[in-house]
């Protein structure tokens, strides 16, 4: 489960793109001189967002267990999430894999450059997910993290990535419901249910998503374009994105506010957060005034700024979490 995005608009350039389809039909029928290797199997997974909303999934589970951790729970709890996620991403790949080869960011991926086939990479997806809900509902012992696993799969593979992603700006939104499940499915895993704890955690991560993935979209504004993705700053544009990147910015910092104010987190958490959600809202507002290159150098530090907020606000969940009494 992917924190994701909305993405974008066709190009009716006709010639250009008609020549750039013949190109990508070319790569795709043609054999690959490349070997498989186990690389090309662990960069499915796209180890990047697992490793990111695995982190979300340790400070959940932590906060909701107050620093009284069973270490096996813990481990059964990563690794069935992990898998899950796994499942989600690679299952992404398969059905991305035409629009992945009109991009150049991907187009040498094993499966848009023809070097692993469609049905090895579906079957792959299928049994990390199937899996994962194993482990969590046997290893973990977990009903609750194994349902919200369920749903957060299946919103991101069905939902998101075969429906709104192709056909909607509101993909990025949608998308943000799947992509928020990590730390619930952490934190559920401790608490056995869905109380104030839960719902926080993810509107945190839910929260972070859009302004988040539309710094990248506005960044590769016109590969998303390319690829016909409806992404909200290739229909919309960039002005009417850098408003709703502000809107979902601003709500963060109440939402961790909320965190201290109903004793999860102490108030390390609470000013760290406050200072780095003020610095994000200055930034994104900043933005307003960026055009041309200096669009997507904003755009690019956006980008960057979002991940060490994500990283930095992860790490003091955890070091600040209220012990139990």
């Amino acid at each position: 489960m992917e924190n994701q995005a909305s993405y974008e608009s066709i190009s009716n350039d006709s010639t250009q793109g008609s020549a750039r389809n013949e190109a990508i039909d070319a790569v795709n029928k043609s054999t690959s001189v490349e070997p498989v290797t186990l690389k090309d199997f662990y960069r499915l997974v796209k180890p990047g967002i697992i490793y990111s909303n695995l982190m979300t999934a340790f400070a959940g589970y932590w906060m909701a267990a107050r620093w009284d951790v069973s270490w096996a729970h813990l481990f059964f709890t990563m690794l069935g999430t992990a898998l899950v996620m796994a499942g989600g991403t690679v299952l992404n790949n398969y059905l991305d894999r035409e629009m992945d080869a009109k991009m150049e960011r991907t187009q040498n991926r094993a499966l848009p450059s023809g070097r692993l086939g469609p049905n090895v990479v579906l079957w792959y997806g299928i049994i990390l997910g199937t899996i994962g809900l194993a482990v969590l509902y046997f290893g973990a012992a977990s009903p609750l993290a194994t349902l919200i696993g369920l749903i957060g799969l299946f919103l991101y593979v069905w939902l998101y990535t075969a429906w709104f992603k192709r056909t909607s700006v509101w993909s990025t939104f949608v998308g943000a419901f799947s992509g928020a499940t990590p730390p619930v499915i952490g934190y559920c895993a401790v608490s056995g249910t869905v109380d104030l704890g839960a719902i926080l955690v993810f509107l945190f991560l839910f929260l972070w998503q859009p302004p988040h993935f539309w710094a990248l979209g506005i960044r590769r504004m016109e590969e998303y374009r390319a690829a016909g993705f409806p992404l909200l700053p290739v229909v919309k544009g960039s002005y009417v994105t850098k408003i709703s990147m502000v809107r979902y910015v601003v709500l963060l910092v109440p939402v961790t506010v909320m965190l201290t104010a109903y004793g999860y987190v102490g108030y390390l958490f609470l000013f760290g957060s406050t200072i780095l959600g003020l610095v994000w809202v200055f930034m994104s507002v900043k933005g307003f005034k960026a055009t041309g290159e200096a669009e997507v150098v904003w755009a690019k530090r956006m980008f960057l700024f979002s991940i060490m907020y994500l990283t930095l606000l992860s790490i003091l969940m955890v070091i600040d979490t209220v012990k139990i009494s």
